[in-house]
């Protein structure tokens, strides 16, 4: 009877480590790493993105991660994916090699087959696979990370590239399904570590992610007959699960290690696995990540509702965004410094004020209109006004002079258009004597 091997790891994902997210970054990463160890984790996994922009290896964000890293390979082999190269430039990764630790760090910068040993140690294919499997393994794992689209289009076309980097990967995927039986019949786990957006997998808040410029499909997935594949990129824990002839097999994102924007949904940690020849399971640890809370206002935010909300839940300690919408000429009505004050047991508050512009409408065709009476028309149809007020102002200012004007605004009543003398007695023709207000 074939012997069966059964692994555990423990699976990490987007640590985004850089000086914004340092704080957070490094006290869930550490607590995750601490929970590991307590678990008695054999392997450990970072799917990508474990940092969040290219970073001077002096910078404060770079010695944290890579002492959490080196104290994680104290423990275990660590296995690090190449992510997004927005967040980890190539050649980001290539230091963590050199740490030293009690069991090595392999990283995974193209695509390859890692497997590992018995002593704990990585062996990596030279090809995209291995021919056959290496004898004494105890694990095979099969690592895919970021395609460089740049290069994909460059061959394809920018306008073909997003469909064909998901055909390509499904072909690759498919290419490693039969040294995964073989793995699978040596009753040996085969593990999948990719870094990409699945098709209708969910964000971090909330939004279904359906098109396709995305990389993989989860019949994609498991048309590789791995029994787990542990993915990175979105930031939200989520997983599918396929029963048939490969087995269990289980497909699952752990979501960012903390929690790094305001209206992130769900538990934040890491994925602790369990995988064996025949089947895979996994469950998220969470981890400490900072609580947010959103406020929202459709108009100017009301103190007696602020307080309202503060009251309601408990505010001290958390990271607090308070939105709202205003007209521009509202906007100065917004008293900042008292809103501040009611959220004053926050750790941080963020103010954001969305300006609705004040839209002043066009009359089409009032420039063609050929005297000043007819675009006077064409805008006050457009506006839904009165004309006649309108046009009466507009007979006084061309036919009575400035003094006439001035006088029947400050009431008096013998103002009439202006005689061969320059003299006036009576209102001219169709307006009134009654004092009238030009704006």
């Amino acid at each position: 009877m074939t012997p069966r091997t059964s692994i555990r790891i423990a699976h990490f994902s987007d640590l985004h480590y850089g000086p914004k997210n340092l704080a957070e970054a490094d006290r869930c990463f550490g607590d995750a790493i601490d929970q590991a160890i307590d678990l008695n984790a054999q392997v450990a996994v970072i799917s990508g993105d474990a940092t969040d922009h290219a970073m001077d290896l002096h910078a404060p964000a770079a010695a944290a991660l890579a002492a959490q890293v080196r104290r994680l390979a104290d423990h275990c082999p660590v296995l690090m994916l190449q992510g997004t190269y927005s967040h980890e430039p190539p050649g980001t990764l290539a230091i963590f090699r050199l740490l030293g630790g009690r069991y090595a760090v392999h990283v995974a910068d193209r695509i390859q087959q890692v497997g590992l040993t018995a002593d704990r140690s990585w062996t990596a294919s030279e090809g995209w696979r291995f021919d056959q499997v290496p004898a004494g393994l105890l694990a095979l794992f099969t690592c895919v990370p970021t395609v460089n689209r740049a290069v994909v289009a460059a061959a394809v076309g920018a306008s073909a590239a997003a469909q064909a980097v998901g055909e390509q990967l499904a072909d690759l995927l498919q290419g490693f399904a039969p040294i995964h039986r073989t793995a699978r019949a040596l009753g040996m786990p085969t593990i999948g570590v990719s870094h990409g957006t699945v098709f209708g997998c969910v964000s971090e808040h909330g939004v279904p992610m359906a098109g396709f410029d995305h990389e993989f499909s989860t019949g994609s997935l498991f048309a590789a007959e791995a029994q787990a594949f542990l993915l990175g990129h979105i930031h939200r824990h989520q997983s599918w699960q396929c029963d048939g002839a490969a087995g269990r097999q289980c497909i699952a994102y752990p979501g960012s290690i903390g929690r790094f924007h305001y209206g992130e949904e769900g538990d934040k940690g890491f994925l602790l696995w369990q995988v064996d020849a025949h089947g895979a399971q996994c469950s998220l640890h969470p981890t400490p990540a900072r609580r947010t809370v959103d406020i929202t206002f459709e108009g100017r935010p009301a103190l007696d509702a602020l307080q309202t909300v503060v009251a309601q839940q408990d505010i001290a300690g958390a990271f607090i965004r308070v939105r709202w919408t205003i007209a521009e000429e509202d906007r100065h009505e917004v008293d900042r410094a008292a809103i501040m004050k009611v959220l004053v047991g926050a750790i941080e508050v963020t103010l954001e004020g969305r300006i609705v512009p004040v839209v002043r409408t066009r009359a089409a065709g009032i420039a063609q209109a050929h005297s000043l009476v007819e675009k006077v028309r064409a805008w006050a149809e457009v506006t839904a006004c009165q004309p006649a007020p309108l046009l009466a102002c507009l007979e006084a200012l061309s036919t009575c002079s400035v003094e006439s004007i001035a006088a029947s605004v400050m009431g008096r009543r013998d103002v009439g258009p202006p005689s061969a003398s320059g003299s006036s007695s009576a209102g001219p023709a169709g307006m009134s004597n009654e004092p009238m207000l030009l704006t």
